[in-house]
């Protein structure tokens, strides 16, 4: 299969502003649990929010530097044999021979996979690499329907080693059996109504384009905070100050 490299590549586009208290949360949760959820609609800021995080880790933010795996995950994917390639393909951009073992799994599945056994040679392989891993699934919303996978992260996220730690980015909230692990501390989730935009965040976009906290202020009470509406509006002010300017 061939692999299409920039669904396995972090997003190159740089936040505007950085979200410290949303960078800060996903910090701390490296420790504390397996997994992050990061849960909104479309322009709510997610992917931009994740994919600042993985360029951090990748460099000096926290503790520990990380290597940053990253998967966009598209309707396709939803056989579980192209998923796991690309699973183990964002891996292996990092670390080169990754997943001889799951790939090996899979070869002798001859299709008839095994979810758990498929789990078990993805997890020792990740026990393998030495390094720690943050490894990121953006739109996993577009395969929670299939069969395959609540058994397969059920049985991944609590196995997952203490250095590797996944986000997953969704539209939706993933399908109710993996909210069992939410209750055994094994997942933690940022809701749409975190990611919304809070004064200072938007005092601090405004700020950036030259605009007054009055104007952030006017803007975030017709946007709700939603990232996407809130960069239109700073885009709309600014270029309505620069045309005032002009005359």
């Amino acid at each position: 299969m061939k692999i299409i490299t920039s669904k396995i590549t972090v997003p190159l586009e740089t936040p505007r502003v950085s979200r410290w208290r949303l960078l800060d949360a996903l910090q701390t949760n490296l420790a504390s649990c397996n997994a992050t959820i990061i849960n909104g609609r479309a322009g709510t800021g997610k992917t931009m929010l994740a994919a600042d995080f993985a360029r951090r880790c990748g460099q000096s933010y926290g503790p520990t530097l990380r290597n940053v795996a990253w998967y966009k995950v598209d309707a396709p994917d939803v056989s579980l044999s192209v998923f796991m390639e690309y699973l183990v393909a964002s891996v292996a951009r990092e670390r080169p021979g990754f997943g001889s073992e799951t790939l090996a799994r899979q070869a002798r599945s001859a299709g008839a996979f095994n979810v758990s056994t498929l789990v078990e040679a993805y997890v020792y392989d990740l026990e393998k690499q030495a390094e720690p891993l943050l490894l990121t699934l953006d739109d996993l919303h577009l395969i929670y329907d299939a069969d395959w996978v609540v058994p397969f992260f059920y049985r991944l996220l609590p196995l997952l080693p203490a250095d590797v730690h996944m986000l997953i980015l969704g539209r939706g909230l993933p399908p109710a059996p993996l909210w069992r692990l939410r209750s055994k501390q094994r997942l933690f989730v940022i809701t749409e109504q975190m990611l919304a935009f809070t004064r200072q965040d938007a005092e601090e976009l405004f700020s950036s384009y030259g605009l007054s906290a009055e104007e952030a202020d006017f803007a975030l009470k017709r946007t709700g905070g939603r990232a996407t509406d809130l960069h239109a509006a700073a885009v709309r002010a600014s270029a309505a100050c620069l045309n005032e300017v002009a005359r």
